[in-house]
């Protein structure tokens, strides 16, 4: 990224989470959960007083920035010293003790977040702290060290994985200040310690009222409306799981938390009894400040999940939390850390706390698809991720990105299955779409490597590689065994948006376009934020009906959505040339021939797998809308028509 692209300031950086969050959770989550909620309301009321600004609160983690390093001192100081007070009204086993950590550091503001060495340098000053306590680093002591008298305690210089320097250390004693400073420095500590005071009677006496008079069915969460619902809930336990957050604040790590998001959606998406939001329109919600209650009210969702990932080099943490929109309660919370090769344990840790939490039974065929996986690779199980990132893009110059990352994976593992797949599809689909020039290979080449790559997937099936299978099938005319292909995905994964687009696509091909618009809104249904194949597939279904007027639309969507796919440019031209729309025929007739990096005729469509239909008559009426909208009949006829 060019430095004219990237917006950098500099602000101090509050990092807090709680001490021994596991073993509270362990030993009661509900008690646990109402704790944290409101020292976390604490915590963010002091951090607005001092003109501070949260920026992430999932699980037990805590991030704010201030514009001076003396505001965000100052608050942590009296954060603790509120939450000490707080503390002493519960049981030791019960007490919750936060650590907080404060850098001063240059940060990339990208919207509502922050990366950049600045938020590392933050996270680990803070894994210093002991509970209850806070420590500071160099930079922010520069800043505070005759400013405030509150004393410091030197720790020494420690290392920070990816910063080249040792970063200086201070304690800030919660304890009285030794010396000269004591008068000074007990005189700050009584405003402290009266502001203290009235904060926890204010709290005590607002919590009372709370409970009595005003307390609606969540404290944290605003409820979501059932007549609000953009869809009616689903007869099972639906659920949405929004993008896990990057808080490692290095960017390059984005893949990775995106990938256990994916992971995540499609391990649950695999069991029957669960209703799963599809991963194109949780992703939309990505890096944007958005309500629980709004994700649920838009997606049409009784449960929404959200969490974080924070990787250092081989070492994750992941933080999430269950919440049923419908009441605003927490079902549950936790963290989990390990290293990178225990992933995929981590992930089923979250799968099966989600599963039990919303009681869902798994058939034993169920529990054994959910632990299935498709590689214990975890570097070659990392370069799909990154392919995978590029594909979803679903642009010429990401799909040649993924093809690298494909080929990695395979070649750091040779029998996974999935990587395979997601290769062969990569090949397939951009011959389909005219894009193979980005790969460097010929449309037949293209081809080719696709079979051969899926051949080779289906030794270790999953449903990614019977919906290649399925599609493929259809360019080869053997339309019922596109519809068994696509058949075998579903089974496989009952939630997956792009199995119901499979077995749409191959049933339109092979004559059957009623059955298939009910396979498309059921995709829709679970991917309401759809991408533009889903209205491309619903146009074909239309199209073949002779719906011409119900087709046209939803091809124009999908240019609109994606004008880096110019298929459906050709049955929106076939389409307007029906309906007599001379004009707009032709001139999408030619907007077709801007774009295509070769001179399209009637014969090369007609030759087309694009248009592999069972029934003779349905492409017999894509061929005379091309010839009434001006398509040439052979490559001389179209140059001649260019000039």
């Amino acid at each position: 990224m060019a430095t004219d692209d990237v917006k950098r300031k500099l602000t101090a950086i509050f990092s807090a989470d709680v001490v021994g969050y596991s073993r509270l959770m362990g030993e009661d989550e509900l008690a646990t959960l109402q704790t944290l909620t409101s020292y976390k309301e604490t915590m963010t009321k002091l951090i607005k007083h001092y003109r501070g600004r949260v920026l992430d609160s999932i699980g037990d983690n805590l991030m704010a920035e201030f514009a001076s390093v003396v505001d965000a001192v100052q608050c942590a100081v009296e954060v603790q010293q509120v939450l000490s007070s707080k503390n002493e009204a519960l049981p030791e086993n019960r007490k919750m003790l936060f650590r907080i950590g404060i850098n001063l550091g240059d940060v990339i503001e990208e919207g509502e977040r922050i990366y950049g060495d600045g938020v590392n340098i933050a996270a680990r000053v803070e894994s210093l702290a002991e509970g209850g306590g806070v420590c500071i680093s160099g930079s922010a002591f520069e800043q505070i060290e005759n400013k405030l008298a509150l004393g410091y305690q030197y720790m020494g210089e420690h290392t920070v994985k990816n910063i080249v320097k040792p970063v200086k250390v201070y304690r800030v004693p919660m304890g009285p200040v030794e010396g000269k400073e004591r008068k000074r420095a007990f005189r700050g500590w009584q405003k402290v310690a009266v502001v203290a005071v009235a904060i926890v009677i204010l709290v005590s006496v607002a919590a009372v009222l709370w409970h009595y008079y005003w307390r609606p069915s969540s404290q944290q969460i605003e409820v979501a409306s059932l007549e609000k619902m953009a869809f009616p809930l689903p007869d099972k336990p639906s659920i949405a799981v929004l993008p896990f957050v990057n808080v490692g604040g290095d960017q390059e790590q984005e893949y990775f938390s995106d990938g256990m998001t994916d992971d995540l959606i499609t391990d649950l998406s695999k069991v029957s009894g669960l209703f799963v939001i599809a991963r194109n329109s949780v992703f939309t919600y990505k890096s944007k400040a958005v309500k629980v209650q709004q994700v649920a009210q838009e997606l049409g969702v009784r449960y929404v999940l959200e969490g974080s990932v924070r990787r250092a080099g081989d070492q994750v943490r992941i933080n999430a939390q269950l919440i049923d929109a419908t009441t605003g309660h927490h079902l549950w919370a936790e963290r989990y850390d390990g290293d990178i090769s225990n992933v995929f344990a981590l992930q089923d840790a979250i799968t099966g706390k989600i599963v039990a939490a919303l009681a869902v039974k798994l058939t034993s065929g169920e529990q054994e698809q959910v632990e299935r996986k498709y590689t214990n690779n975890t570097a070659a199980y990392d370069a799909f991720l990154q392919g995978r990132a590029h594909y979803v893009r679903c642009t010429p110059e990401d799909y040649g990105k993924a093809v690298s990352y494909f080929e990695k994976a395979i070649e750091l593992d040779p029998n996974y299955g999935q990587a395979y797949a997601a290769l062969a599809l990569t090949y397939w689909e951009s011959s389909h779409n005219f894009w193979t020039f980005k790969l460097g290979v010929s449309w037949k080449e293209a081809r080719d490597r696709a079979e051969r790559l899926l051949q080779t997937a289906m030794e270790n099936p999953s449903p990614l590689a019977h919906q290649a299978s399925s599609k493929m099938l259809i360019d080869w005319h053997l339309h019922e065994e596109a519809i068994f292909e696509a058949e075998r995905a579903l089974a496989l994964d009952p939630n997956d948006a792009n199995s119901y687009l499979a077995m749409a696509y191959a049933l339109v091909y092979a004559g059957r376009p009623k059955e298939a618009v009910d396979f498309v809104k059921s995709a829709m249904r679970l991917d309401p934020h759809y991408p533009a194949y889903h209205l491309y597939v619903l146009g074909l279904a239309h199209f073949v009906m002779e719906e011409f007027d119900e087709a046209v639309p939803l091809f124009e969507r999908a240019l609109k959505l994606n004008p880096k796919n110019y298929v459906p440019l050709i049955p929106l031209a076939a389409a307007y040339a029906h309906l007599g729309r001379e004009q707009e025929a032709a001139a999408t007739i030619e907007a077709l021939q801007k774009a295509l990096p070769t001179v399209v005729t009637l014969s090369l469509v007609r030759r087309s797998p694009l248009w592999s239909y069972k029934n003779p008559a349905d492409q017999d009426r894509l061929l005379e809308g091309l010839r009434k909208a001006g398509m040439p009949e052979t490559p001389y006829d179209a140059l001649r028509k260019a000039g």
